[in-house]
């Protein structure tokens, strides 16, 4: 375990990640900016998800600046399908189609995250591909009548019955899937 000189501020209100980072075993608190997420439109997925993390952490400088002794980690995770980035879907109609998109298909999950303290600022990024099966057109509809996976980027969690059935192998990490790659974050932090 780790322990740092900085009182830990997640700025997500992501269930997952809070469970995620709660995992680590480090106390925090969460604090939640509202933050446009829009991006220039020339930005390659992966850059787009640094782009983002690191627009949320800006949202916090007067914060740093007042409270030298916080330390800020900010996150934003997105799917790729051949370039095309899927954020969260507005309804379920786009969700349906995000899923039929990636069924039969690999696509990419990236996460951007940011550390920041009044002192110092750290961006990575890491990104994960996984591989669904077909998906049968009742198989969507069922999870998304059930789970409701409308808070996700790419209308689905891993986490859940999809994942179970539809994720037939992923090459790199599991938890960044979920929201926060937190074997990156944790050796960031330690190295802080």
């Amino acid at each position: 375990m780790i322990k740092l000189p900085y009182q830990i501020i997640l700025g997500s209100q992501s269930p997952r990640r809070q469970a995620l980072l709660s995992g680590l075993d480090i106390p925090f608190q969460v604090m939640v900016k509202d933050t446009d997420e829009s991006y220039p439109d020339d930005l390659l997925p992966c850059d787009v998800a640094i782009y983002l993390s690191r627009k949320k952490s800006d949202a916090f400088k007067q914060e740093l600046a007042e409270h030298p002794d916080w330390l800020i980690i900010t996150a934003d995770t997105l799917v790729s399908i051949q370039g095309v980035i899927l954020n969260k879907p507005s309804n379920f109609e786009e969700a349906f189609h995000m899923l039929s998109m990636l069924s039969g298909s690999k696509h990419t999950v990236y996460t951007g995250v940011s550390i920041r303290t009044a002192e110092k600022h750290i961006v990575f990024s890491e990104e994960t591909h996984v591989y669904f099966d077909t998906l049968r057109a009742d198989e969507i509809q069922y999870y998304l009548e059930k789970y409701k996976p409308f808070d996700k980027a790419g209308s689905y969690g891993v986490q859940e019955w999809i994942g179970y059935i539809g994720i037939r192998r992923m090459e790199g990490c599991y938890y960044n899937v979920m929201g926060l790659p937190v074997n990156k974050l944790y050796h960031a932090l330690k190295n802080f």
